[in-house]
Formats: structure tokens, C-alpha cells, sequence
């Protein structure tokens, strides 16, 4: 088993759509560790988003990760990161494969409901800037 972290993102928020990501994530065979819901500051949008911070988009986006509440999540499955990735789909919603978050629930490239870790080294990162060792609930309940 390996973690990655997930963030529904302040667009799918507002929108009502968090259940039903969280679902889908759940029905993909993630189990949940830990989830909680923030509102980043600034601070924290342009600490966890520092590797973009030289990236013409890293103004926008931090506006955008402060802009409402978030979910960050913990979940854990065999080849997490790399399975994360492809349910969420392309960055790029009219890009993204049929079925996949983003191609069902993105607004568009820049409000695109949900972040997902591209390694194993930053889904640990990841899941301790969100989360205490003691909050990520190891030998949960595995999804149906």
C-alpha cells in the first residue's frame, strides 16, 4: 500500500461537488486517512505551492487556493500517486479522459477541482503539511 494526497479544491467546494469527489475516490478503491476542511492563508497557498512559485500561473493559483475552503485528504491504495493521478485526469478539463474528476467536475485548466501528489516523495510532504503522524488514521475502514 502507498499514500498520495488529494485536495478538493475552494471551486469543487463552493459547488457542491466534494461529496461526490470523495465518492468517486472511494469507489476507485482509496481509503481515506485523514481529511479535514481549511481555508489557506497565503502563507501556507504559497509555502505548499513554492516549487510553481517562478511559474507565470503562481500568482493566480495562490489567489485561487485562498479564494475559499479546501479539503485536503490522506489516502492510501496500492500505487497511489500514480492511480490518483490518472482518476483526476488532465489538468485541462476539456482534455481529461472520460469519467475522471476533472472531466466531470472542473470548471476549467485553472479552477480544476482537485490536486493530486506526482510522487511519492511529495505525497509525504504533502500529507505532513496538512496532517500529524497522529492524525492519519492507519487500518481504515477499506472502501466496498
Amino acid at each position: 500500500m502507498s499514500r498520495t494526497l488529494a485536495i478538493i479544491k475552494p471551486d469543487a467546494v463552493a459547488s457542491g461537488k466534494a461529496g461526490s469527489i470523495l465518492a468517486h475516490l472511494e469507489r476507485e478503491g482509496f481509503t481515506v486517512l485523514a481529511l479535514r476542511m481549511t481555508r489557506l492563508t497565503r502563507e501556507q497557498a504559497g509555502e505548499f505551492y513554492g516549487v510553481h512559485r517562478e511559474r507565470p500561473f503562481y500568482p493566480e493559483l495562490v489567489e485561487f487556493m485562498t479564494s475559499g475552503a479546501a479539503i485536503p485528504i490522506a489516502l492510501e491504495r496500492h500505487d497511489a500517486v500514480a492511480r490518483l493521478r490518472e482518476v483526476i485526469g488532465s489538468t485541462d478539463p476539456a482534455e481529461a479522459a472520460e469519467g475522471t474528476i476533472r472531466k466531470l467536475y472542473a470548471e476549467s485548466k485553472g479552477r480544476n477541482a482537485i490536486h493530486a501528489s506526482d510522487s511519492d516523495e511529495n505525497a509525504a510532504n504533502e500529507i505532513a503539511f496538512f496532517f500529524a503522524s497522529s492524525e492519519v488514521v492507519a487500518n481504515a475502514i477499506q472502501p466496498r
